[in-house]
């Protein structure tokens, strides 16, 4: 595994979703800038659904374009979230086959960090 770690902004946009009073649906587009071995863009759709005791989950898929270590090229990425009271999970990996340009045959998960209000990432992966 190559190990590659960085920071990034991200923007979050409401945008309109069907939906009945009082759902507890949301949908989001991202707005993704990363910073240091990533050096890419990302774009992505999420959807979310919470309750009224803060428990929540969410699901998204990205499309991220730049290089990587130098190598350019796009993959895509899945998200997976949820929260409860007592526990929160994240996984976020890269979509199997996305890989294009030097980055053909990428394969891997993705980490994120928040601390004192900045994101940071931390990619493992390898390349066929």
């Amino acid at each position: 595994m190559t190990h590659a770690r960085g920071e990034f902004d991200v923007q979050t946009k409401a945008e309109p979703m069907n939906q009945a009073e009082g759902s507890l649906l949301g949908r989001f587009a991202l707005d993704k800038q990363f910073r240091g071995d990533l050096q890419a863009v990302g774009k992505g759709e999420m959807l979310t659904a919470g309750t009224a005791v803060g428990s929540a989950v969410y699901v998204a898929v990205e499309g991220v374009t730049g290089t990587l270590h130098g190598k350019r090229g796009s993959f895509a990425l899945v998200h997976r979230g949820t929260r409860t009271r007592e526990t929160q999970t994240l996984e976020i990996s890269i979509v199997p086959d996305s890989g294009t340009e030097e980055l053909t045959g990428i394969a891997g998960t993705l980490a994120i960090e928040i601390a004192d209000g900045k994101h940071f990432y931390a990619l493992e992966y390898t390349l066929a």
